[in-house]
């Protein structure tokens, strides 16, 4: 893999309860799928939700790294495969919930050795509009806002949208509809945060994909394994192929802008 070509994203969401953490972590096991080396971070910081979906019980977290001069090397766990790795996070930790510009620098800093050896880094980011969740969302390329048909999503998913354009001047958004009934109700629920954001803000959030409601999400949570493991051939798995591949397709599209820029950077 060749230097500085590896693509940043946050996975975002106004609320929490819409499944992206699901979403991140089984993007990550599509995307390696297609052969895309994948960094998977959980920056949730103080309420850690990956290890707990993989039943896992990693020795070292992020924590570790910005906090007791651990090597990142020294942490990463391995999903199954060659190049798709996580770097946990660590529960009930209060120190890095005010995520400062420090922090922000230790976290580039630390990571920039190792991510020549990915194409994608997905940092799965906590819920809301806090300052640590504005501050991780501005270090990547690109941001996937997570939300479902509900009311309450859609709105706070907007809000989670303003916050960023307005206070961070970010444009660039990507909408994963999740948990919905049909084609038809994804598009819809795009639809109602687009023209929210076209009237108001003044941009337009691009359409990434939609993941069915699927039984076999709820399976794989109880299993604590990726529901793309649980159902390799089922309805939701095949959603987030379809996602994944649009997201190889942005990265392809990308090459020469993310070769020349850094995969992550001190957010505004």
């Amino acid at each position: 893999m060749e230097n500085n070509r590896t693509l940043s994203l946050s996975i975002l969401s106004g609320k929490g309860g819409v499944g992206k953490t699901n979403i991140a972590l089984n993007l990550a096991f599509g995307l390696h799928q297609l052969a895309q080396n994948t960094l998977l971070v959980d920056c949730d910081l103080g309420l850690a939700n990956l290890d707990v979906m993989l039943g896992i019980a990693p020795e070292g977290s992020l924590h570790d790294v910005l906090n007791r001069d651990v090597r990142v090397e020294d942490i990463l766990f391995n999903l199954g495969g060659r190049g798709l790795d996580l770097i946990p996070a660590a529960s009930g930790v209060t120190d890095l919930l005010d995520f400062d510009e420090d922090q922000q620098d230790q976290v580039v800093r630390r990571l920039d050795g190792i991510l020549k050896r990915y194409n994608f880094l997905i940092l799965d980011i906590g819920a809301g509009i806090s300052r640590t969740v504005q501050a991780f969302a501005c270090m990547t390329h690109h941001r996937v806002v997570v939300i479902t048909p509900e009311p309450t999503s859609l709105t706070d998913g907007y809000a989670l949208i303003k916050v960023l354009s307005t206070q961070k001047k970010i444009q660039d958004f990507h909408i994963v509809v999740n948990m919905v009934a049909s084609e038809k109700e994804a598009n819809l629920g795009f639809e109602r945060i687009r023209a929210a954001s076209e009237k108001f803000l003044g941009i337009s959030p691009n359409f990434l994909g939609y993941v069915h409601h699927d039984k076999v999400v709820s399976e794989s949570v109880r299993k604590q394994k990726p529901f793309f493991q649980v159902g390799p051939k089922s309805v939701a798995a095949r959603d987030i192929m379809n996602i994944a591949g649009r997201l190889a397709d942005l990265r392809n599209a990308s090459k020469d802008t993310i070769a020349s820029s850094v995969p992550l950077r001190l957010g505004g």
